[in-house]
C-alpha cells in the first residue's frame, strides 16, 4: 500500500505555527543570495516569467511581484481560488496552468488561463492531478496523478483531452518537467529506495537514475539553455522518501543536466513550498525560491 505524500493528501494556505516567509533570489554565478521580501504567513512556489516578475501563491491564490518594482499585483484566476504550489508558466509567458482544489470534492485539477487573469479552463476532469510541466512547443502538460491507488506521471494536450500514463512503478514518481530541449522530462522516484532525480525521454522511454546519494531530493528544474539541474534535497532521516514537509532542513542543490557530481548552493529551513516550480530566469543565471522563518 503507497503512502500518500503530504502534498498529495489536501492543501492548507497558513497552518505552520505562524511561520513567515522570504522570497529570495539566488544567482549561480556570484554565488550570491538575495532577499526580497519578507511575507507574514506561507507564500510558496515563485515562478519566473519572460519580463521580470514572479509568480507565486499565497492563502489560494496567486500573486504577480514585479522585481523591478516591488509592486504586487493579485492576478484574478476565478474559481480557481483554492490553487496550491504546483503551477506552471507557458513557454512564452503569456498563460499559467494551476493546479485548483475544486470544491465539490477537494481534489486537485489542472486549469489554464491567461496569465493576466481570466476564466480558468478546465483540463483534467479527473483528480488528483498534480502539474508540473509544460512542453516547450507549448502542446503538452505534465503532471502527478493518482489513479487507482498509484501516482505515476501522465501527460494531457494542453487544451485538454485524454491523458497518457508515462510510468507505472511500484512507489511515487513526481515532479514531471520538460527539459527545454522538448527530448526528456525530468523527475523524481522512488522506485530505486530514496527519493531520487530522474530522467526518462519525453514519451516515457527509457528512464536513467541522475542521483545516486543517500538523501531524498525532489523537484528537478532545468535552466532554459538546459546546462543546469537546480533542486530540493532532504536529509535522509528526516523524511520518509515519499514525502516533502514543510519546516525542514534542506539544501538546494545544483548539478550539470549531462548528469555528475552536484554543488550544495544553500542550506535553509522550508521544503513543502520552497521550490516546487521551475523558478529560473530567462538568463539561466538566476532562480527564485522561498525559505521560511519560525516565530
Amino acid at each position: 500500500m503507497n503512502v500518500i505524500p503530504l502534498e498529495k493528501r489536501q492543501v492548507n494556505f497558513d497552518d505552520r505555527g505562524g511561520v513567515d516567509s522570504v522570497l529570495e533570489i539566488y544567482n549561480i554565478e556570484t554565488g550570491a543570495r538575495q532577499a526580497l521580501k519578507t511575507y507574514t504567513g506561507i507564500i510558496e512556489a515563485p515562478n519566473w516569467t519572460h519580463d521580470e516578475k514572479l509568480i507565486f501563491n499565497q492563502n489560494g491564490r496567486l500573486v504577480s511581484y514585479c522585481l523591478s518594482t516591488g509592486k504586487e499585483t493579485q492576478i484574478d484566476t476565478g474559481i480557481a481560488n483554492r490553487c496550491n504550489n504546483d503551477h506552471v508558466l507557458s513557454p512564452d509567458s503569456m498563460a499559467i496552468a494551476v493546479s485548483h482544489h475544486t470544491w465539490e470534492d477537494f481534489g486537485s485539477r489542472i486549469y489554464t488561463l491567461p496569465i493576466e487573469g481570466g476564466t480558468p479552463t478546465l483540463i483534467t476532469p479527473i483528480a488528483p492531478s498534480y502539474l508540473h510541466g509544460w512542453s516547450p512547443d507549448g502542446k503538452t502538460l505534465s503532471y502527478c496523478a493518482e489513479r487507482n491507488g498509484q501516482y505515476d506521471i501522465y501527460t494531457i494536450p494542453a487544451i485538454g483531452g485524454k491523458e497518457q500514463q508515462l510510468t507505472n512503478t511500484v512507489g511515487l514518481d513526481d515532479g514531471p518537467e520538460y527539459a527545454p530541449c522538448g527530448k526528456y522530462i525530468w523527475f523524481n522516484s522512488t522506485r530505486s529506495g530514496l527519493m531520487q532525480i530522474w530522467r526518462m525521454e519525453a514519451n516515457g522511454d527509457n528512464p536513467t537514475q541522475m542521483t545516486f546519494d543517500e538523501s531524498n531530493s525532489w523537484f528537478p528544474h532545468v535552466s532554459p539553455d538546459g546546462k543546469y539541474v537546480v533542486y530540493i534535497t532532504y536529509r535522509k532521516d528526516d523524511v520518509a522518501p515519499n514525502d516533502h514537509p514543510p519546516n525542514k532542513t534542506v539544501e538546494l542543490r545544483l548539478m550539470p543536466a549531462s548528469g555528475g557530481d552536484f554543488e550544495v548552493l544553500a542550506e535553509l529551513f522550508g521544503g513543502q513550498g520552497t521550490m516546487n516550480v521551475n523558478s529560473w530566469a530567462k538568463d539561466s543565471k538566476r532562480f527564485a525560491f522561498v525559505s521560511y522563518k519560525q516565530p
